[in-house]
């Protein structure tokens, strides 16, 4: 007994011994500090001084001041930049991190992605944006197969880029068969009016040529498959998510609050009044809306539709010679922010989420979201 005694106490003696000599342990490390700005970028130009940019679900929220109240507190204010030159003006920006967040299309992002830079997909913003092809009104272009041969302005490394390759695609051209020249939306609506151009691929910006009587829709993507429209997104640098995660989450909530205000129907004519501001004629809206809600519009769920549009917007960038290098768009995206934005609004099972092709899924589940 008193031998088992000693033993014990030799044993403890010699814990102690060894606890001594074991440094202590290390605090863990400081978090950073939340920023003092979070640099947005745009790919869209804005209007007036000081810019005023009101469109889709980014827009509204800019405007209610949602993104202002969500970082109220934290000691963090937005500063925004758009960008006439889209994508492509945007990714330049971000290679020289001089944005945190940025709001831009499907295949300019893809490029990026592909060509190295480090960002994240953090949110869907505007899902399935009708392409239009607009044409003098007395033009003899009647529909895509007409296009050939003609002078066509189509804005390259934007996300209209791989939607209008896949359109001529299916009418058995493709952009040699044109004599295609590289526009911004601006430019390309110019060289329209004054015919210096025979037609353009444009969006819902464009629709006021129709309002003046200066253009006609010659083609458009309205009531047609789901998987030749544009898709959007908020990425964030890979660096700031991943330093500054709490600033990230509070502008996804605000952009999803705007989502679900302008998913009401009994908004729908204020949701076109405040984007028309951007010099939209609001009969533009009621077109590009005809026969689709606002709510199917800004829906920010990563579903199978969305997650498949970008998936299929890797391969097409490859196939159309648009960007090298493979996207792993599940390793891209980061839904971290977006579910507790819906988590903490109570919008889980608000939006429903679509199939790949578009059609609403009968059954919800955390894989489809």
């Amino acid at each position: 007994m008193i031998r088992r005694l000693i033993y014990l106490w030799l044993a403890v003696l010699a814990g102690a011994a060894i606890a001594a000599e074991a440094p202590p342990p290390q605090p863990a490390p400081p978090q950073p500090a939340a920023p003092k700005v979070v640099r947005i970028g745009v790919a869209s130009p804005a209007v007036g001084n000081p810019p005023l940019y009101t469109t889709g679900s980014l827009g509204l929220a800019r405007y209610k001041g949602w993104i202002d109240e969500e970082l109220k507190g934290s000691g963090t204010r937005a500063q925004w930049f758009f960008f006439k030159g889209a994508g492509p003006a945007v990714n330049e920006a971000l290679t020289n991190k001089q944005l945190d967040l940025v709001f831009q299309g499907d295949l300019p992002a893809i490029m990026a992605r592909a060509a190295g830079l480090k960002t994240r997909l953090v949110l869907p913003v505007a899902i399935r944006s009708n392409v239009y092809l607009l044409v003098p009104p007395d033009s003899p272009i009647r529909g895509i197969a007409d296009l050939k041969g003609k002078r066509v302005s189509i804005f390259r490394g934007t996300n209209a880029h791989l939607p209008v390759n896949r359109i001529l695609a299916a009418h058995g051209l493709s952009e040699r068969d044109l004599r295609a020249i590289n526009f911004d939306n601006a430019s390309a609506q110019a060289a329209l009016t004054t015919r210096d151009i025979d037609a353009a691929f444009l969006g819902v910006e464009s629709l006021k040529l129709v309002e003046q009587g200066v253009a006609r829709i010659a083609y458009s993507t309205q009531g047609g498959p789901a998987v030749l429209t544009r898709q959007s997104g908020l990425l964030a640098s890979d660096d700031f998510a991943a330093r500054h995660p709490d600033t990230v989450r509070r502008v996804v909530r605000g952009v999803v609050r705007a989502a679900y205000w302008a998913s009401d129907d009994a908004h729908r004519a204020e949701v076109f009044k405040v984007w028309s501001l951007m010099g939209y004629p609001l009969s533009s809206f009621e077109t590009d809306y005809r026969d689709q809600s606002v709510k199917a519009r800004v829906s920010p769920l990563f579903d199978p539709f969305l997650i498949g549009r970008y998936q299929d917007a890797v391969t097409g960038a490859q196939q159309f010679r648009l960007a090298r290098g493979k996207v792993d768009v599940a390793a891209w995206i980061d839904r971290r922010f977006v579910d507790a934005a819906l988590k903490e609004l109570k919008l889980e099972h608000y939006w429903t989420p679509l199939d790949a092709q578009g059609r609403p899924l009968t059954t919800r589940s955390a894989s489809a979201r």
